[in-house]
């Protein structure tokens, strides 16, 4: 990258998802198009660019955070987007792995507006396509011809270990009513910790980055990833359905252990004690109970401590950006894709 790059104007948080998806889209319906008809079928409607019925739709594929991330660490050590983009690719297909299979386990029946790809073809129709899309994330790393590809294989493996395992303990959570804030912060930072460290060190190592600037950039996105989930933790009790896409408590009606609640659950309050006889209920919560439960949370002061802890998180993360020596323009837009992640309304 020249300086002359460096001096151009820096672009707001959603200008550069714009770029990014603008970018990654044709490569990543490519990588698809090798798929199994069956699995194609599938993904290509989770990804919104079809119907149930096989037909061009004109929709997209998410906010492509993951995938910014990579490209501007790749930008961030001093080299081009385009040497990243294999990489890229591969992050957002692991992480619509792991949406597909989280909506079948949560039984989430909206995602990005629409039902969700379990709900319209199966169960094991979404696992199986889910499998296919993370296969074909390692098969996009080998076929990139890069020379850290082997690396770049064994960072995205070493991050699905990670979120498995973070998932994992968010379903084991459900089933007690034991759950200690570290244990619940320990599962937030595999489950999106991990994929997003990973999203900013694969873009660091395929831009030739030292070793201490794939570090520093790992431990940007890793902090970035516990503030990003503490965020959609927030949203999964108080964001709009018309906005977020899903529904309206959905992991209040789950009995999710997420961190607001954990937090509430713990803080030895009157307002937690109720929470957690409603939470422990032997029948199914009633609308009633859904907003009862979400004014619970807020009362015990779940609320109040996840963005507390978000924005703490927000610091630490631009201490490894600032540590990682960035190019001014990339870590600018890091910067500002940070604040959109942990301050968002969707």
């Amino acid at each position: 990258m020249t300086d002359v790059e460096d001096k151009q104007a820096v672009r707001s948080a959603h200008e550069v998802l714009s770029w990014s998806r603008f970018g990654v889209e044709p490569a990543l319906r490519g990588a698809v198009e090798r798929m199994p008809e069956s699995m194609r079928v599938i993904s290509g409607y989770h990804f919104g660019w079809r119907d149930e019925h096989g037909q061009p739709t004109g929709g997209n594929s998410g906010k492509a955070i993951r995938p910014a991330l990579t490209l501007l660490a790749a930008e961030a050590v001093g080299s081009v987007a385009a040497a990243a983009m294999s990489a890229a690719v591969a992050v957002e297909l692991v992480h619509n792995f792991s949406l597909l299979h989280d909506d079948v386990m949560d039984r989430d029946t909206t995602r990005r507006h629409r039902p969700t790809a379990w709900s319209v073809f199966g169960v094991n129709s979404a696992i199986l396509a889910g499998d296919s899309m993370l296969a074909l994330a390692l098969d996009v790393l080998a076929d990139s011809g890069h020379p850290s590809a082997q690396q770049g294989m064994r960072m995205i493996s070493a991050s699905v270990q990670g979120l498995l395992d973070g998932q994992a303990a968010d379903m084991a959570f459900e089933e007690r009513g034991d759950v200690d804030l570290l244990e619940c912060v320990k599962m937030a930072e595999g489950k999106t910790g991990a994929l997003l460290g990973c999203a900013c060190a694969i873009g660091a190592l395929f831009g030739g980055g030292s070793t201490q600037q794939v570090q520093e950039l790992r431990g940007f996105g890793e902090a970035l990833g516990l503030a990003f989930q503490f965020a959609d933790d927030l949203l999964g009790i108080w964001g709009d359905p018309s906005v977020t896409g899903k529904p309206v408590f959905s992991d209040l009606r789950n009995r999710k252990k997420s961190l607001p609640v954990v937090a509430a659950l713990n803080s030895g309050t009157e307002a937690g004690r109720e929470l957690d006889t409603l939470y422990h209920s032997d029948h199914p919560l009633s609308p009633s109970d859904l907003s009862r439960a979400a004014d619970l949370v807020d009362l015990a002061g779940g609320r109040a401590w996840s963005q507390a802890r978000a924005d703490d998180l927000l610091t630490r993360a631009r201490t490894h950006l600032t540590n990682a020596t960035p190019r001014p323009r990339a870590a600018a837009e890091l910067d500002a894709l940070a604040e959109l992640a942990t301050h968002r309304d969707h």
